[in-house]
């Protein structure tokens, strides 16, 4: 079976799609003609590498984790996507979404972020490639996330609140949403996750499948082997966990884990666990699993994490759990926090509080003394000092 890839409706087996309004239609549909063609276009992909490599900083590095790996009695691998410019992976498809409007001659970009760190990325591939910027950021998430916001601020974007719902990551995307079916013709949404209607879930997967890529290429290097018996990444909407999973999701011998963010704990009403508490559903654009009431309204959704905190999943992730080819984990507040200060004193390493839930997973899955367990590492831990310092008795 195909995983990592949709079939020419967007559809990853039963999810996926694009139901939109009519108003966006235009939008999607020159996207879905152009976008394999323009990024699968020599000089397209001669330009994004050599961003890729001389700005951005790739490939990042793949560290073998000594002291993690001494006390988990198994060989832990850290993808080092913290070490990007900009500090996480976000930037990989900011970056190829930004060029790719170029090539279909925008000139603004809208973005959604919760964290701040995919308006982070988009504000600094604008201002490299001389694009307006207006990133729409949830008011709650605009307190909490405060040296993100500066920095979008001074890489000239707008960041604009939005001030509806639970005001956080979803109703930031649909504040994008209205922003994109008012200004069609000028405006590229560079939506910052593998959500959406098709064909922005295939769209940043592989712009992110450059993860995948080098853990391969470096495992290889390292271990003489190119497969990992595991690869664990963070899952909210998904974008770092499908850039980790991709070139491993046809490999029915690499162990895919997904960490969802359990918030408070799944009965407790304050969860953001897709895959426990989500049921089929559309939301913003595509078919997948949504956290929604009976009647289909969405459930808001809770995390300590700001990344995380989104009712949904990607279409391409809603089919791993499906069909069994990912293991999820929900993954409490509390528990990623003990990890992240864990990864922090073993390591010396500071991870952002969406990558520490990934870590977590160490301590609900049992591994072999020999298995080879790679973690995506999809961001750094400053934007979220804040957080940690109030909790540094962990």
């Amino acid at each position: 079976m195909n995983y990592k890839n949709p079939d020419k409706y967007g559809y990853y087996g039963e999810f996926g799609g694009a139901f939109i309004p009519e108003m966006l239609y235009p939008n999607v549909e020159e996207l879905q003609k152009k976008y394999l063609e323009i990024i699968e276009y020599e000089k397209f992909q001669q330009e994004y590498q050599y961003l890729l490599k001389n700005y951005v900083g790739r490939s990042t590095p793949l560290y073998y984790a000594e002291n993690l790996s001494d006390k988990y009695h198994t060989q832990i691998y850290l993808k080092r996507e913290d070490l990007n410019h900009t500090g996480a992976h976000k930037i990989n498809n900011a970056l190829g979404q930004v060029l790719l409007a170029k090539y279909l001659g925008k000139r603004r970009i809208i973005a959604e972020t919760g964290a701040g760190q995919h308006g982070v990325a988009t504000a600094t591939a604008c201002a490299l490639l001389g694009m307006k910027c207006i990133v729409y950021m949830g008011e709650i998430d605009i307190q909490r996330q405060a040296p993100n916001v500066a920095r979008m601020k001074m890489l000239g974007a707008e960041v604009v609140p939005a001030t509806s719902g639970s005001k956080t990551l979803k109703d930031a995307v649909n504040e994008a949403l209205r922003d994109w079916i008012n200004n069609p013709v000028t405006t590229h949404y560079a939506i910052g996750s593998v959500v959406g209607p098709h064909p922005f879930p295939d769209l940043v997967a592989r712009f992110q499948s450059i993860i995948s890529k080098e853990i391969k290429e470096q495992l290889l290097e390292q271990t003489g082997k190119e497969n990992p018996d595991y690869v664990i990444a963070c899952v909210g909407g998904g974008s770092n966990a499908a850039g980790a999973f991709y070139h491993f999701a046809d490999e029915e011998n690499v162990k895919l884990l997904a960490a969802e963010a359990g918030g408070l704990g799944i009965g407790s009403g304050m969860s953001a666990a897709t895959t426990f508490l989500g049921s089929i559903g559309v939301l913003h654009g595509s078919k997948s699993l949504v956290m929604q009431t009976e009647d289909g309204q969405v459930i808001e959704p809770h995390s300590i994490s700001a990344g995380l905190d989104y009712p949904g999943i990607g279409p391409f992730h809603a089919n791993l759990f499906k069909e069994k080819r990912a293991e999820f984990f929900s993954i409490n507040d509390d528990e990623a926090l003990k990890s992240a200060f864990e990864l922090t004193k073993l390591e010396g390493i500071i991870p952002a509080l969406e990558s520490a839930h990934a870590l977590a997973v160490l301590d609900q899955k049992k591994f072999n003394e020999k298995d080879i367990v790679v973690i995506c590492l999809s961001g750094r831990g400053d934007k979220d000092m804040e957080t940690y310092l109030k909790h540094l008795n962990y």
